[in-house]
């Protein structure tokens, strides 16, 4: 398998890249691109969803950027040892209706020998919001 930089053991400066890189990913609303940061078999479980391999993570995708519409992230490190990262999030977004949303969460990740992510464990948290609050643009 080919390696995706950084790989494991993460310093302070190739943590903050693959955060970095994460954040880009997701901001493009791609699932193609988004999936192949991922172990071919990555276990995901995203608030009361399980998702178990990376088609399962495109299918998870597509179906959430269909719904969060207008979609902006931005993530932040906040610890990492080893092969293995905590990272705090937030993004806006709005449903079909026109409500905006910000969504909290914590994401925990663990990545395998050549720098994919093998497990994504993410708690998220909605808060309705109104248009003129938004602070991601």
């Amino acid at each position: 398998m080919e390696k995706r930089f950084p790989i494991p053991p993460f310093t302070m400066e190739t943590a903050l890249q693959k955060v970095k890189a994460a954040e880009d990913a997701w901001n493009t609303k791609d699932p193609e691109r988004v999936s192949m940061a991922y172990t071919i078999d990555t276990e995901w479980r995203n608030r009361t969803d399980f998702i178990n391999g990376r088609e399962e993570v495109k299918a998870f995708l597509k179906r959430k950027w269909e719904k969060e519409l207008d979609y902006r992230l931005k993530k932040e490190l906040w610890g990492f040892r080893e092969n293995r990262m905590a990272v705090r999030f937030e993004y806006e977004w709005h449903d079909a209706a026109g409500q905006w949303y910000r969504s909290y969460g914590n994401e925990m990740w663990e990545f395998d020998e050549n720098g994919y992510m093998q497990k994504r464990f993410a708690s998220i948290n909605d808060l309705a919001i109104n248009e003129e609050d938004r602070k991601l643009r």
